[in-house]
């Protein structure tokens, strides 16, 4: 079974930087495609963005576009998701996803 675990998460400031680690144990062949997903507090859990493990084609949502990042290592079962230029907005849970699965997640708090 999938195991996914999300680190990279923090406190930042506005207009800071952080980069998000997903870590894809017991990746199974039907895994095709990875996601990033978010959750503010009394929010539901909206998809940011998402990526095929080889291949083009990415999905971003218009409130991260052109300030986030998503990538896949397909070598490794890594998924990142670099975010520059944060905003309060941004404030919520990140969680990776296969689709099926998702982790813990992890905290993202800006700061204004």
């Amino acid at each position: 079974q999938e195991r996914l675990v999300e680190s990279g998460g923090g406190l930042v400031q506005t207009g800071g930087s952080l980069r998000l680690s997903c870590k894809v144990s017991g990746r199974t062949a039907g895994n095709y495609a990875m996601a990033w997903l978010r959750q503010a507090t009394g929010g539901s859990r909206d998809l940011i963005a998402s990526v095929y493990w080889s291949g083009p084609g990415v999905f971003y949502a218009p409130s991260v576009k052109d300030r986030f990042t998503i990538s896949a290592d397909d070598a490794n079962n890594m998924v990142y998701l670099q975010m520059d230029n944060l905003k309060p907005e941004d404030t919520a849970v990140y969680y990776c996803s296969d689709g099926n699965h998702s982790g813990q997640g992890t905290q993202v708090t800006v700061s204004s």
